[in-house]
């Protein structure tokens, strides 16, 4: 445990005020810095880039030599980015994590950790199950039957990452819904690191959910793997599950061969607060998307009495967390306060942001809910922390990031179906829409449409 961080100017993080001159270009700024520009990486990711490629390249650069690499030479190319950016001891004989390993990694997982995975997954699926769409039958007229039906993908993939930290909750908010859906196989690719692939509690997940393709693989690598296809991984019809940037990127460069999820970025929590709310919580869910680190925490409040109490709960909070120094980075990076004039204008703030989590920390929470339009997933109230959505409440914690909620949905079982239409005419209901159909047909010239109907009549 770090020891508590001694003086409030220890946190550095942005405060922005509705009444100053440039508050309009402070929101810009900071919705700008929450956007996916594809330019942040580590240092690590640096030096990396140089010893692999022999020269300073962008992300976007790094990604389109190793997918292009990997359509052209397959394992081959696969293996070689493995080996020198992941696992030096990665070959084509550990690539798919054996059965055995998954067996056993099940076998030794306490009864406490699997009545966990059972009861979340029961909690996914309920709610999974409930929102999936189903096959609609309409007659409109007589003679008339227009149906949409919805088929489950056959073959989908899943990132697991497994740098920082082994994520099993990732799993289960991917592979369950996809289940739900009726996907027939399932793959997973992860890091060939003691936090991926190898992590014991992921594999464990895994065998309970009866996937039983693993393989060790990640990055850019992995998604081109998935997408094209190598001798060891066939390839599948969509890929989802987050990972760091080059992940991101390589689902962008490959959409269109197959489908993707979402190009996400950093994770993101919009905190609300007025002077209902407890300021240990409001501390705790902030600090609990820094800890991502890359994590947002922004606080959006009409009360300065507020965030005051707030910014000193999370100095006293993080002195008691094991990644203090992470997060404490990582709010000064992409964290902020924001002071606005009154609930109206927060509200604003907020759908301009478009947050991936939105947390309404408030009495009387659904009130406001009418004024926000953009938002990943919404916890209302003092007892609805981000970590139950991240965990165990059921609607998947795969969700869009960089304002894209403004225009993106969360993962479900619906993303898991494709729709089709299906008519049928009989003869006279064909005869009684003919002449709309000729008609239009002859303003646009096709007069083989036209005839393909008229001839019928």
């Amino acid at each position: 445990m770090k020891d508590n961080i001694p003086k409030m100017t220890s946190l550095k993080i942005d405060r922005l005020d509705a009444s100053s001159p440039s508050f309009s270009e402070d929101i810009a700024g900071l919705r700008k810095k929450l956007s996916p520009d594809g330019t942040v990486v580590s240092e690590r990711g640096k030096q990396l880039t140089i010893q692999v490629f022999g020269e300073s390249l962008s992300p976007q650069m790094v990604v389109d030599r190793i997918c292009n690499d990997v359509k052209q030479r397959g394992t081959t190319a696969v293996l070689q980015y493995a080996q020198a950016l992941d696992n030096p001891n990665s070959s084509a004989d550990n690539l798919r994590v054996p059965l055995s390993m998954l067996q056993e990694s099940h076998a030794k997982a306490s009864s406490e950790f699997l009545d966990t995975i059972r009861q979340i997954r029961a909690n996914i699926a309920g709610f999974q199950k409930a929102i999936l769409h189903q096959n609609l039958v309409t007659h409109p007229s007589s003679g008339v039957t227009l149906e949409q039906r919805y088929t489950p993908l056959n073959r989908v993939g899943i990132c697991v990452p497994g740098g920082a930290a082994a994520y099993p909750s990732t799993v289960l908010m991917t592979a369950v819904p996809a289940q739900c859906a009726g996907v027939n196989e399932i793959a997973i690719v992860a890091p060939p690191t003691a936090l991926g692939a190898y992590n014991a509690d992921m594999l464990a997940v895994c065998y309970e959910l009866g996937i039983l393709e693993v393989y060790a693989v990640g990055g850019a690598q992995a998604v081109a793997a998935l997408a094209y296809g190598i001798d060891e991984i066939r390839p599948v019809d969509k890929i989802v599950g987050p990972g760091n940037l080059f992940v991101a990127l390589a689902k962008r460069f490959v959409y269109g061969e197959v489908d993707i999820d979402s190009i996400a970025g950093p994770s993101e929590v919009v905190v609300i607060a007025d002077s209902t709310t407890n300021p240990e919580y409001a501390a705790s869910d902030m600090l609990a998307q820094a800890e991502h680190s890359p994590g947002a925490s922004i606080l959006v409040s009409w009360d300065a009495a507020m965030v005051d109490l707030i910014e000193e709960a999370i100095v006293q909070q993080l002195g008691r967390l094991e990644r203090s120094e992470l997060t404490l980075a990582s709010l000064g990076q992409f964290g902020a306060m924001i002071l606005c004039r009154d609930e109206d204008q927060a509200c604003e703030v907020t759908s301009l942001i478009a947050p991936e989590h939105l947390q309404i920390a408030i009495d009387n929470p659904r009130r406001l809910l009418p004024k926000i339009r953009n938002s990943g997933a919404t916890f209302l109230g003092h007892f609805s922390p981000v970590a139950l959505g991240d965990y165990a409440a059921g609607p998947s914690h795969v969700l869009p990031t960089g304002g894209t909620a403004r225009w993106a949905s969360g993962l479900s079982s619906n993303h898991f179906i494709r729709s089709s239409s299906i008519i049928e005419f009989d003869q006279s209901a064909l005869a009684a829409i003919a002449p709309h159909v000729a008609r239009l047909a002859d303003k646009e010239g096709l007069t083989a449409h036209k005839q393909s109907v008229l001839l019928r009549t």
